[in-house]
């Protein structure tokens, strides 16, 4: 609906990617993957600071999402594989508790330091640690159902 949101998000998930490219972990997901939930995570924090509704969201970020890929889409394979993936990694993120789901989408998606994370959320750092630890563990047996 708004190109111009479109594009700034997708500039700031750029930015995140080049950003922590070095950190990227193949054992962890595929690079599709790890690409489309930095994108995925970018445009639901755009929308989340323009409305609070639920149904809204996730009907605009559908929209947002689909404009990017019908620009873009290199090869329909590739985008299926990185939908299967998208949508497991959906699946298995919201299976995570809320704390957890968040304190992982931070760490790995904006690249923050665990001590970050504690002083951003208020919380002790093994805490943040424990949390982001069991996250992992979760995601990586449940991504495993879907390999």
């Amino acid at each position: 609906r708004n190109r111009d949101a479109a594009e700034d998000v997708l500039q700031e998930a750029f930015l995140t990617i080049w950003r922590s490219a070095g950190n990227y972990r193949a054992s962890l997901s595929p690079p599709m993957a790890w690409l489309g939930l930095i994108v995925r995570s970018r445009a639901l924090d755009a929308l989340r600071k323009r409305t609070s509704d639920r149904s809204d969201l996730m009907n605009e970020l559908d929209d947002v999402l689909g404009e990017t890929l019908e620009g873009d889409s290199p090869n329909p394979m590739d985008v299926a594989d990185a939908s299967e993936q998208s949508f497991a990694l959906h699946q298995c993120l919201g299976k995570l508790d809320h704390k957890q789901r968040e304190v992982v989408s931070l760490a790995y998606l904006r690249d923050q330091s665990h001590g970050e994370l504690a002083e951003q959320l208020k919380l002790p750092l093994g805490t943040v640690k424990t949390w982001i630890r069991r996250g992992l563990e979760q995601l990586r047996t449940c991504m495993s159902r879907y390999a």
